[in-house]
């Protein structure tokens, strides 16, 4: 059963967020990279974009939290779904966000398709998910990416309960996420993964082992 929703779009210190949760006993944290290990799981976000998933257990079952896309994507599904879980709304610099969205995953859809499952199954998906549907088509229109990321941040905010949101950015570290979710300050660093120049690197692992390795 998701206890912890997590709100924010990619490119905001998702995956250092997935490994600080799962270090913190929310584990399996599910992520975009648990669907480009097994582009099978598309099937599922398909019927979540054709809204044809009333029960998210038959998406998330398994997992105690969800960060990142495809999740962000249907947050307010998640947030209606599953009343007792808390929210935390990962945000950064705007500018920062789109330059690094921009020359990181963004690159993934300026390539040549090629016969892999990823291109075959996955990428016309998060096509329609994220670069048409969020974006409308327009993520090169910096303003336009811009104006929906602050958009989709105020929109979060308003809509669920104070007590129930964590507005975060990694950089903080353990103390106020911790603190929001009732557990102890690890005595361990506060995980930093997938920074612009190692993503290529781990999404080509976890296209080629079909496993998302242990990332905290």
């Amino acid at each position: 059963m998701v206890q912890i929703i997590g709100a924010g779009f990619g490119r905001t210190g998702t995956a250092s967020l997935k490994a600080a949760l799962e270090r913190l006993g929310f584990g399996p944290c599910y992520h975009m990279f648990e669907v480009i290990a097994k582009p099978e799981r598309v099937r599922d976000w398909e019927r979540a974009l054709d809204g044809e998933v009333s029960d998210w257990e038959t998406v998330l079952g398994g997992f105690q939290s969800t960060v990142d896309w495809p999740g962000c994507a249907f947050w307010r599904e998640l947030v209606d779904s599953y009343p007792d879980a808390k929210v935390v709304l990962t945000v950064r610099d705007p500018e920062k966000w789109y330059d690094s969205v921009h020359s990181t995953i963004y690159q993934f859809v300026q390539e040549e398709p090629g016969d892999d499952d990823f291109s075959v199954k996955l990428r016309p998906t998060i096509e329609r998910m994220i670069w048409n549907g969020t974006f409308g088509g327009r993520f090169d229109d910096r303003a336009h990416a811009i104006e929906v990321f602050q958009r989709h941040n105020a929109a979060v905010q308003e809509a669920v309960p104070a007590d129930r949101l964590l507005v975060y950015q990694v950089g903080e570290g353990w103390q106020r996420l911790c603190d929001f979710l009732g557990v102890p300050v690890p005595d361990v660093d506060f995980p930093h993964v997938n920074d612009a120049a190692s993503i290529r690197g781990l999404v080509e692992r976890i296209r080629r082992d079909g496993e998302v390795p242990t990332l905290a």
